[in-house]
């Protein structure tokens, strides 16, 4: 049982991939929040719906029906999304049974719908065992959130046991680890714990792994983002949660990144109405096109290769770098 793709291998464009309209590159969207939102603690779910209450019930109604995401990604020319997922049963709400929520949801369509899932290194019993679970479930990356599960990245190096077998057992079967960097403003939330500094035990430690940083730190950790990035070319950006329109801003030499940035918009979170207006946003910046087609496409494509079934998850094959 593994979770990796051949290095180097390529993956026919599917047949029926869905193009922006601005341009002809086939976006993937890394990072989405496709979410069981009913689990919410109250002061969560009331942070969640401030400034979205015109469209509050038609998200709620988003989280339980697939079907009203293919559509919206039709209107906003999004081939496929990333979709986020993660217990924290104890400051966000979310149980174990979040994963079980983005495998179903994504079998609406495995080509295009990409599920991720967590494993709670202070509340596992068998964290191993539950990322090799994961892997039977289908899902594709494994999100850690420091800031709602209340643990550095790299806590196993004072005493959490569970997250080096977490790590170690991502590493052994090449399943992604997706770890949140930046601040969260959600109710008890520990913004301390997003430094992206953290990652480089991890990234050492576990030279195998892939890694991706989400967010870049913002906005308070640009620089130890950037030399995170520049020190481990392993480790890929996720541009989510950054306005597009101040990404050059946080990363000037975002363009020496071109190999590892992966396009994310975080939405519908906090600030991002709409995935197509962050893609056009991001198309108009003054970077080369390369850089673009990188972000957007390619470099998701090697990370996350389409399937064109949930079957090939478990098929033996590596992350490409």
């Amino acid at each position: 049982m593994t979770a990796r793709d051949d290095r180097g291998s390529r993956t026919a464009d599917a047949p029926h991939a869905i193009r922006n309209p601005h341009s002809s590159i086939r976006i993937t969207d890394v990072h989405i929040h496709i979410q069981p939102w009913r689990q919410l603690k109250p002061a969560v779910m009331e942070t969640m719906r401030r400034g979205k209450e015109d469209r509050f019930e038609f998200l709620l109604a988003l989280m339980d029906d697939p079907r009203m995401l293919l559509r919206i990604m039709d209107d906003d020319g999004i081939d496929r999304v990333g979709m986020v997922n993660y217990p924290s049963p104890d400051l966000m709400g979310f149980t174990n049974d979040t994963n079980d929520f983005a495998a179903r949801y994504a079998a609406a369509d495995p080509r295009r719908l990409i599920p991720y899932g967590g494993v709670h290194p202070r509340f596992a019993k068998d964290p191993a065992g539950e990322v090799h679970r994961l892997v039977e479930l289908g899902i594709r990356m494994l999100k850690i959130h420091p800031n709602h599960q209340c643990f550095p990245a790299n806590a196993y190096t004072e005493g959490l046991d569970a997250l080096g077998a977490l790590y170690k057992a991502c590493e052994d079967l090449g399943l992604p680890v997706l770890i949140h960097t930046g601040t969260s403003i959600f109710p008890g939330a520990r913004s301390k714990w997003g430094n992206p500094m953290e990652m480089d035990d991890v990234a050492i430690d576990f030279p195998d792994l892939p890694l991706v940083m989400a967010h870049g730190g913002r906005p308070l950790y640009m620089t130890e983002a950037f030399f995170i990035l520049r020190r481990h070319r392993r480790v890929w950006l996720d541009l989510s949660g950054i306005p597009p329109k101040s990404l050059l801003g946080y990363f000037p030499r975002i363009a020496e990144l071109e190999r590892q940035i992966l396009w994310g918009t975080d939405w519908p979170s906090p600030g991002v109405d709409s995935m197509r207006r962050n893609v056009d946003d991001f198309l108009d910046l003054d970077l080369p096109e390369s850089v673009k087609r990188a972000a957007l496409e390619t470099n998701p494509e090697r990370l996350l290769p389409t399937r064109a079934d949930s079957a090939g998850v478990l098929a033996g094959n590596r992350t490409a770098t």
